[in-house]
């Protein structure tokens, strides 16, 4: 039986209690943690999903509550991007920021504490990102997904060890640095371990970093052999860097936040010279697309 003790804030459920849970079959909750609808992690070949984060992934799921469009805390919410950061403070939006990664950014979305959220959640079902994830909690809601920017990911590693990490495979019995768990890099870096047959646990894993930055800096510091970041960070850091796949980085919107002034300056600023120079001078961006609709609620 599911533990619902409210005194803790970090308590994860098996497969079975999840099922039990959402009275679906445990088949079902496979499905589900493959696509990347529900939060989870796996830890020594199990599965296993944060109770926190379920419960307001079911909130999410509510129907017969208005779904109005109401003015919105002025923050910009979920998964830390160095481009996205330095884009926000130099169009002047005067947008706050409160970056802790995709999960927490969609939670704190729907709790009106934001008015956008940065996503990069992956979908292996349809090899997409971020609409499937956005389809299933925001259909007919008045929201947005915007294109930002496509980014090379892969590993950072320490300028010594460049010649001894030159893959995944050679991750084991190395320190690795991850990202918290609901962050989309960590749910991403399971993924394409599982993909390499590849167990956490194989891994000296250090300390979460809850930022790309700090991550890296892990790694440029020495505390970490590598650690699965953005090729732009690496490069900034001098470390070396195995590329391994090109993610989207889209932008969760409120439909009414995007029409008013603070939105539409950070908006005119993405069509800017300044912003495609300073994306080409970081590397591993490509940022062609950015302020398109991919989806609208």
């Amino acid at each position: 039986m599911m533990n619902t003790d409210p005194t803790s804030q970090n308590r994860y459920l098996t497969v079975p209690e999840l099922a039990a849970l959402l009275r679906i079959k445990e088949r079902k909750v496979y499905d589900l943690a493959a696509s990347g609808t529900v939060p989870c992690s796996k830890v020594t070949g199990k599965l296993l999903f944060p109770e926190q984060a379920v419960l307001r992934w079911i909130e999410r799921g509510q129907t017969g509550q208005a779904d109005t469009d109401d003015a919105r805390p002025s923050v910009f919410l979920g998964s830390h991007d160095p481009l996205l950061d330095w884009a926000l403070r130099q169009s002047e939006s005067g947008i706050a920021t409160y970056f802790d990664g995709s999960q927490d950014g969609l939670d704190r979305f729907v709790a009106r504490e934001g008015l956008a959220s940065g996503l990069h959640m992956f979908d292996p079902a349809t090899n997409d990102w971020n609409v499937a994830s956005v389809a299933a909690g925001f259909a007919g809601s008045p929201v947005v997904l915007l294109s930002f920017a496509r980014r090379q990911r892969g590993l950072a590693v320490h300028p010594d060890m460049a010649t001894q990490i030159t893959g995944l495979a050679d991750l084991p019995g190395r320190t690795v640095t991850p990202r918290q768990v609901g962050a989309g890099t960590r749910t991403l870096f399971e993924h394409v371990l599982r993909e390499a047959d590849l167990l956490p646990d194989t891994i000296r894993m250090r300390p979460v970093a809850r930022s790309e930055t700090d991550a890296v800096l892990d790694v440029a510091s020495g505390e970490a052999d590598a650690t699965f970041g953005l090729a732009a960070l690496a490069q900034q850091h001098k470390l070396a860097f195995v590329p391994l796949i090109e993610e989207r980085f889209d932008l969760l919107v409120s439909r009414r936040a995007y029409f008013e002034p603070p939105f539409q300056r950070f908006i005119r600023f993405l069509g800017s010279s300044d912003f495609a120079a300073h994306a080409a001078a970081l590397t591993g961006y490509d940022v062609s697309e950015a302020g398109r609709v991919r989806w609208n609620g």
